[in-house]
C-alpha cells in the first residue's frame, strides 16, 4: 500500500498531479481542487498523503495534504453510491471540515451542490456518514439564529451568481472577524469581501 510520496510535481491538471520521487519513479496521484490549490507549481517539492483504490477495471491514487483529508476521503468510500469518483467531486466542492460539517449537520441543500448527487442521495449519504465523520468537523459553537442567518446569506450570494463553496467561504470569513447585526449586514460584508 502506498502511504505517502515525497518528490517533485512534473505536471499539475485541474484534478490530477504527476509526482517524481527521488528514485526516478513517476506516480500519477487525483487530487481534488481544494488540495490543487495548496500545492507547489510544476518543480515544487511535495508531499501528500495518498489513499490507493483497485477496482475491477482500475487502479488509481488519491492524494491530500492533510491527515484528515485521507482520512474524510476514506470514510466516504464506505458510503453506499459514493464511489472514489463521487469522494474527490465531494471534496473538490467543500474543504474537508465543511464537507465533515455539512455530513454531520445533515445539511442536505450543502450536499446537492456537488455534481452528481441529488436530494435522495444526499439524504442517504449524510445519514450513513452523520456519525462516521463527526470527529472531522471542527463545529464552532454558534447561536441556532446565527447558524440560520448564515445559510440564508450563502443561499443569497448563490442567488446572485456565487458558487455554494465561494459562498460558505465568503459567509464564514464574515463570521471569523466578528459577528454581524442582521443577515442583511452579513450578505453586505461578505459581498464587499
Amino acid at each position: 500500500m502506498i502511504s505517502r510520496l515525497q518528490g517533485t510535481i512534473l505536471t499539475r491538471d485541474l484534478d490530477r498531479i504527476e509526482i517524481e520521487t527521488s528514485g526516478g519513479v513517476v506516480y500519477e496521484v487525483e487530487v481534488p481542487l481544494t488540495v490543487l490549490q495548496r500545492l507547489p507549481q510544476a518543480g515544487g517539492v511535495v508531499e501528500v498523503r495518498t489513499v490507493h483504490v483497485v477496482t475491477d477495471s482500475s487502479a488509481s491514487l488519491y492524494g491530500f495534504v492533510e491527515a484528515h483529508e485521507r482520512t474524510l476521503f476514506q470514510r466516504l468510500l464506505t458510503a453506499s453510491g459514493v464511489g472514489a469518483k463521487v469522494a474527490l467531486s465531494m471534496m473538490s466542492t467543500f474543504s474537508a471540515e465543511r464537507l465533515a460539517r455539512a455530513l454531520v449537520e445533515k445539511d442536505h441543500t450543502a450536499l446537492q451542490q456537488v455534481s452528481g448527487i441529488g436530494r435522495k442521495k444526499a439524504e442517504k449519504i449524510a445519514l450513513e456518514l452523520a456519525d462516521k465523520v463527526a470527529d472531522l468537523a471542527i463545529v464552532t459553537p454558534s447561536a441556532p439564529e446565527q447558524s440560520s442567518g448564515a445559510q440564508e446569506a450563502v443561499q443569497a450570494l448563490v442567488a446572485l451568481g456565487y458558487t455554494f463553496g465561494d459562498a460558505d467561504q465568503a459567509v464564514r470569513a464574515v463570521l471569523e472577524s466578528g459577528l454581524p447585526e442582521t443577515t442583511e449586514d452579513l450578505i453586505r460584508l461578505a459581498l464587499a469581501g
